[in-house]
């Protein structure tokens, strides 16, 4: 699987997203997060390992707890790749 499939993958599912959201705002720990959500820890866990597999998210232990953080450089460059690839598009319907 590609980085972008990974990518696709992590930002397919809405509760990914908001975790995403919640985490632009400022790092959480996996309990912060939880509270924002009615699914159970576990799946809130799974859904962080999905976000750290496609590197959208890191975490640093923070004394007990381990935080959060959005991968600011990974979502820039998959925001530009997207980028691209509809600038591709538009230039070639251009072309025509």
């Amino acid at each position: 699987m590609t980085i972008n499939d990974k990518l696709f993958k992590a930002l397919a599912d809405k509760n990914r997203r908001k975790i995403l959201q919640l985490l632009k705002k400022n790092e959480m720990n996996a309990g912060e997060i939880a509270q924002h959500f009615s699914i159970s820890k576990p799946s809130i866990s799974e859904h962080l390992k999905i976000l750290k597999n496609a590197d959208l998210i890191g975490s640093e232990k923070q004394g007990q707890f381990i935080k959060y953080f959005i991968n600011t450089s990974v979502v820039e460059d998959f925001i530009s790749s997207i980028w691209e690839i509809f600038k591709s598009s538009k230039e070639e319907e251009d072309e025509e």
